[in-house]
């Protein structure tokens, strides 16, 4: 190795131009001290020194079409497009494109004067619900056993206004259904509350579609319950609410006596003490 550097210098000497002074590269304050080197005139390039190499000759030289294929293998792939972009790309074919929304998206909130108010239900409506009906039982809660006891329970169309969920209301209730009691084990649920024999123009103890016939004498306790449909108005009309509530109505006191007949010769004016005078 040492050998070829020395010829290397000696080649690379040859080719300095003669009458060309080579330019020193020591700088003149150094020239002035005597520290610079000495021994090249400057006619000469002296090269020397050793390098150990390695017996492994390294890698072939890489062609240019092996780097053409490096970076291809090496560039990302091209992003694929979405359907959304492909549609934009065939706009003029008359397909409508649309962008699906994004996960966790919300659709917008529709606002109307009804935002916020709950799904309401009868019983929702029960505390509007009109009071129970009374009971009567004619004539004037008196019955005879073994003949007809007209029964009439007052009930009409009620509307009341109120506050539900902090939003004004109107409740009307329509009475559907009354459930009597006559309090001997019978019960009926009619239509109607019924009508008074003068109204309905019959004559006393003649049945009617609310009467019942007690068997016995005694004193009985009847009752009858109401029950309503309703409509709610909240500004915008009046529209149905599934369902019905009950309202309960107060106890009546019914006395049933027993009636008997005789056949008499006078009056109980003509005769007061005469069987059923």
């Amino acid at each position: 190795m040492r050998g070829l550097l020395t010829a290397l210098s000696i080649v690379l000497a040859a080719f300095v131009p003669t009458g060309m002074a080579a330019t020193s590269s020591c700088p003149q304050w150094k020239e002035d001290l005597g520290a610079c080197s000495v021994g090249n005139s400057g006619s000469e390039i002296i090269l020397d020194g050793t390098q150990t190499t390695s017996p492994d000759p390294g890698i072939f030289p890489i062609s240019r079409d092996d780097w053409q294929q490096i970076i291809i293998d090496w560039s990302p792939a091209p992003p694929v497009p979405d359907k959304f972009t492909l549609c934009l790309d065939a706009w003029d074919s008359g397909r409508p494109c649309f962008l699906p929304g994004e996960d966790g998206e919300e659709p917008a909130e529709e606002q109307d004067e009804e935002a916020g108010i709950p799904p309401i239900t009868i019983t929702d409506l029960a505390r509007f619900a009109p009071d129970g009906s009374v009971i009567t039982g004619e004539p004037d809660n008196v019955g005879v056993a073994g003949l007809p006891t007209n029964f009439v329970a007052d009930a009409s169309v009620h509307t009341v206004d109120g506050e539900l969920f902090g939003f004004p209301l109107a409740v009307r209730f329509t009475p559907s259904a009354f459930d009597f009691a006559f309090g001997d084990g019978s019960t009926a649920t009619t239509t109607t509350g019924g009508e008074t024999w003068e109204a309905l123009g019959q004559a006393q103890f003649t049945p009617t579609d609310t009467s019942h016939t007690y068997a016995e004498r005694g004193a009985y306790t009847a009752q009858v319950d109401v029950r309503y449909t309703a409509e709610i108005d909240l500004g915008v009309g009046w529209f149905p609410i599934a369902g019905e509530v009950t309202s309960a109505g107060a106890p009546q006191e019914i006395r049933i006596f027993e009636a008997h007949t005789a056949l008499v010769a006078y009056t109980c004016e003509q005769a007061p003490s005469s069987p059923g005078c």
